[in-house]
């Protein structure tokens, strides 16, 4: 199973986008997303949505509950 990290660089890459173009596109850091995609933090549950919102999916897909 993937985890959240690899969902959301799969996701990113899909879409054609740099970290920072992400990060802008929610109004957060290029920072705050290189942590994300290597699992050393995680995002706060008003970025989750956000992502999942931008991404057009579950946050259950995202975080890797759902395929």
């Amino acid at each position: 199973m993937e985890n959240f990290g690899e969902r959301l660089k799969e996701l990113r890459l899909e879409k054609g986008l740099t970290q920072k173009q992400l990060a802008n596109e929610i109004g957060n850091t290029q920072s705050a997303i290189v942590y994300w995609e290597s699992n050393k933090q995680e995002p706060t549950i008003s970025t989750l949505k956000k992502l999942c919102r931008f991404f057009n999916v579950s946050a259950d897909y995202l975080i890797g509950l759902e395929e």
